[in-house]
């Protein structure tokens, strides 16, 4: 029994923490040298004494002990001991039956809690969140994961598309999906087959333009045994057969032979195909969902594209945007592909505060697929774990200069870049502030700024 009294004063006088103990009457009866350094009392003045004193006498502000007799419920709150804030935790200690008797108050030190709260907010500027967790805390990105793993919407152009996609998966009209080289088309193709009754059925991708023409008619519609020199003895099915009851997706249809636009139509029509050198017409049940960075009209217009299979492809168009009109994909975008990223090559880079600003500004021509090489770039020859500026090979070190930036802004940006340059050299908070001139709380508000 002696061992385990003498390990309860071990922790009671070794709290980091201060411990005071009163009576039912407010009286002190105990404090340990922790409460001393805190509230500057004396344990020799404490003990004895009624905090309805202390309050007379104007040590500290209120008392805490009194509201949880009062109320006899554990209490916290700011209290000015002796002209210092300190954050008070009062706790009721009930007797066996039931009365109230003694009250054991934690008293801490606030300017350390704040320390503890601005090392945290570093820590947090410097080492970004997975995206995972960025995701599922901003209100402005699309809640996508019970849709596709894939999909980021924090867009009001991109959370219409990926809502129109998931409406109109559920019906087999034709799609047809326009938008420039590397937006994200094959992604939505995914979502919508994901979402279709025909998501247990193959989904089938054939690119127009990177087969040769006189092999695309076979791979498409497939071919009977000996129909052409090199052809299998067995003959072969085509995709259209190979995905039967599923999707198939058709990129870069506008460019598509204008013979094989013919066979296509009759697929959209009759819903049967014919194989090269048979005689025989197969039923197939598919969707067709068709993508092209071409202007079908413009082609129509020149001849190039046959109207009548426009119009059959046509059925509900979806147009995306490139990345230079959504600008608020990007920063979800870029740590989702940083986390990709860092999976694939057993990494654990983050981004330096400001980096993903940066990149929100560049034109990104090659648009979502430029933005993954780019980032992939960054994170297999960065030196440090940190992606900081210096890494950007597209980064001016001057800000834009042009008449629509205003003073203001331009002043804004080179504080940005100044202060987030000393933190990724100081390390820390109150060195960088140092080095600025400035005290380390506005260091603070800048970083929160940063974040938002």
């Amino acid at each position: 029994m002696r061992i385990i009294d003498n390990l309860y004063f071990l922790a009671f006088q070794h709290s980091f923490d201060g411990i005071c103990i009163l009576d039912k009457n407010g009286i002190g009866l105990e404090m340990n040298k922790a409460a001393e350094r805190i509230t500057a009392f004396r344990r020799e003045d404490f003990i004895g004494e009624n905090t309805k004193a202390a309050i007379e006498k104007g040590f500290i502000s209120k008392s805490v002990t009194e509201l949880v007799l009062k109320e006899k419920r554990t209490i916290t709150e700011v209290v000015s001991i002796q002209g210092t804030e300190r954050l008070l935790t009062g706790n009721p200690i009930f007797d066996t039956e039931g009365q109230l008797s003694y009250v054991v108050l934690n008293v801490r030190d606030i300017s350390e809690l704040n320390n503890l709260k601005i090392d945290l907010l570093l820590s947090i500027a410097l080492k970004q969140t997975r995206i995972e967790t960025s995701l599922a805390k901003s209100p402005k990105v699309l809640s996508a994961a019970s849709v596709s793993k894939d999909i980021i919407a924090s867009s009001p152009k991109t959370i219409s598309i990926v809502q129109l996609a998931t409406k109109i998966a559920k019906v087999d009209s034709s799609i047809l999906i326009l938008g420039e080289s590397g937006v994200g088309k094959e992604v939505i193709v995914k979502l919508i087959h994901q979402q279709s009754r025909r998501a247990n059925k193959p989904l089938i991708k054939i690119n127009c333009a990177a087969i040769p023409q006189h092999l695309l008619e076979s791979e498409l519609f497939g071919y009977e045994k000996g129909a052409f020199t090199g052809a299998s003895d067995q003959g072969k099915p085509g995709l259209f057969e190979e995905a039967n009851g599923g999707t198939v997706f058709l990129d870069e249809i506008g460019d598509m032979p204008l013979d094989l636009q013919v066979k296509l139509l009759r697929v959209l029509q009759e819903h049967e195909i014919r194989r090269v050198g048979g005689r025989k017409e197969i039923k197939i049940n598919v969707r067709i969902v068709s993508a092209t960075n071409k202007n079908l009209e413009e082609c129509v217009r020149n001849g190039e594209f046959r109207e009548d299979l426009y119009y059959r492809l046509n059925i509900v168009p979806i147009k995306i945007p490139p990345l230079r009109e959504r600008t608020e994909d990007i920063k979800p975008l870029a740590h989702m592909i940083l986390n990709r990223t860092n999976q694939k090559y057993h990494l654990d880079k983050y981004f330096q505060p400001g980096v993903v600003e940066l990149l929100q500004k560049q034109p990104w021509p090659g648009n979502i697929r430029e933005l993954e090489n780019m980032i992939e770039r960054l994170v297999v020859t960065s030196e440090q774990d940190e992606i900081t500026w210096s890494d950007l090979p597209f980064i001016s070190e001057q800000p834009d200069l042009t008449e629509s930036y205003s003073l203001k802004k331009i002043l804004e940006d080179v504080e940005r870049k100044i202060i987030l340059e000393k933190i990724a050299m100081y390390k820390t908070t109150r060195k960088a502030a140092r080095a600025l001139g400035i005290s380390q709380s506005t260091i603070v508000k800048k970083l929160q700024k940063y974040q938002e």
